[in-house]
Parts: C-alpha cells; sequence; structure tokens
C-alpha cells in the first residue's frame, strides 16, 4: 500500500489551499509522485475567517474529483475537515454534527494559537467516552507544548497527535521543527501529513518524508504514513 495523508487543503478555492482546480491537480500529482494513494481533503472549519458552507465544499468537493479523474490520476479523496476549537465546534459538540473522516468517528481538530484551552484534556476525555476519536493536527505548533514538550505526551493519551511533514524538515521554524522530530523520534506522535496548501508543499513534505526515513527507518515511516493514517480513517487509535 501507498501513503495515507491525513490533512490536506487541495479543494478549489474555499480557504487557504488551493486557489483553483488546476492549483488542485498539481498538488494531487505530485502528492501521488511521493507514494501517496489517499489523499484527504480537509477544508478549516474556522469561524470568522475560514468557514466554507458545506454546499460550497461539496460542489469544490465534487469539482475537484472530476478534474483528478480527468487529469488521469489514480487516487483515493476522502472527505473530511479541520475543525477549529471555536464556538461552532462547541456547538457541533453538543449536535453531534463534527464533520470527520468520512462516517466515522473519527475528526481533526486544531487549537488557537495561545494557551491550552480551558478544559481541553475533559472535553477530549468526553468525546472519547462517546466513541469518538478526536486527532489534533500540528501539535508541534502550540506554544504551550513548544514551552512544555512533557504535556504534548500527556496530551497524546487522549488523542491521536498528527505532525505536519513540513515541520519535521524545518520549514516551520526552528523550535516547531525540533518538537516535531522530538514527537516522532520519541515514538510520541503517532502519524505524519502534508497539510499541503498549495504545489509548494509538495516538495516540502517530501524533504519531511526523507528526514524520517533517514533517521528513524522505513518501518517508521510505514507507520506513521500508512498503517496508522489508515487506523485514524476506520476511527481506531493506533499505536505511536
Amino acid at each position: 500500500m501507498g501513503f495515507a495523508d491525513l490533512h490536506s487543503h487541495i479543494l478549489p478555492g474555499i480557504d487557504d489551499g488551493a486557489q483553483d482546480l488546476t492549483t488542485t491537480v498539481t498538488m494531487v500529482r505530485g502528492l501521488v509522485a511521493l507514494g501517496f494513494d489517499t489523499i484527504t481533503a480537509t477544508p478549516h472549519q474556522k469561524a470568522g475567517q475560514f468557514f466554507p458552507s458545506r454546499p460550497q465544499i461539496d460542489s469544490a468537493y465534487a469539482a475537484a474529483r472530476t478534474a483528478i479523474a480527468d487529469a488521469g490520476i489514480t487516487v483515493t479523496v476522502p472527505l473530511a475537515a479541520e475543525n477549529m476549537w471555536d464556538s461552532v465546534f462547541h456547538d457541533r459538540v453538543a449536535d453531534d454534527t463534527i464533520p470527520g473522516y468520512g462516517d466515522g468517528p473519527a475528526f481533526l481538530f486544531e487549537l488557537p494559537i495561545g494557551d491550552l484551552p480551558v478544559g481541553l484534556t475533559k472535553t477530549l476525555f468526553r468525546l472519547r467516552a462517546r466513541g469518538l476519536l478526536p486527532v489534533l493536527a500540528h501539535p508541534e505548533r502550540y506554544p504551550p507544548l513548544l514551552a512544555h514538550p512533557d504535556l504534548a505526551e500527556s496530551l497524546a493519551q487522549s488523542c491521536p497527535l498528527v505532525v505536519d511533514l513540513g515541520a519535521v524538515a524545518g520549514y516551520h521554524g526552528r523550535r516547531e521543527g525540533k518538537l516535531a522530530r522530538k514527537l516522532l523520534s520519541d515514538g510520541i506522535a503517532h502519524a505524519v501529513a502534508s497539510d499541503a496548501h498549495g504545489p509548494g508543499d509538495v516538495s516540502v513534505a517530501a524533504a519531511g518524508i526523507r528526514w524520517i526515513k533517514d533517521k528513524l527507518g522505513s518501518a517508521v515511516l510505514t507507520r506513521l504514513l500508512d498503517e496508522n493514517p489508515r487506523h485514524i480513517l476506520a476511527g481506531q487509535f493506533p499505536e505511536a
């Protein structure tokens, strides 16, 4: 099997990712060339900034799938979302309407940049008790975890952590890169993803893949980009 990408912004014209279908196809073609056979589209759901409606997402998704097929690219493109931990997210928690990975219990979320939200661990525990699987995007980005990496290890007991490949390669800042590599080297993070927003992120993802393979080995690369992402897509908490 190839790699499975849990986090990308390949849908055209609805957030800060691909701006048109040509860009979508270029990004997907590049990721497939790196070995991805599954690329999950995770458009932002972020109140007040990037908050496309469901009809807008569905329209962009249908157009992207058609363009990818017309380009002769063979790839599976599941639909999910990158859910910001904000008022909309909490309303959807209450209504049980959080957009997730397909029809399964897993969903991707991100945190505001700043202090960790009050009650984060308790909320994650309640979500898990309801049979849901929260999946944290780019843990290496959050200042509290940068200052206290041990918090990431504690958080990893409540939800899978998905590190950005660009951070692994050092493209997102020195401290972020150091934490990203530590989370992988120490076996704390559960998966890595492209978080691709444009064609340039494909070469960045390639650099992250090379670092993992060179420093941690092919078996770890397979776990982080194939086995564990597929467990998450199936709604299962993977091993780190």
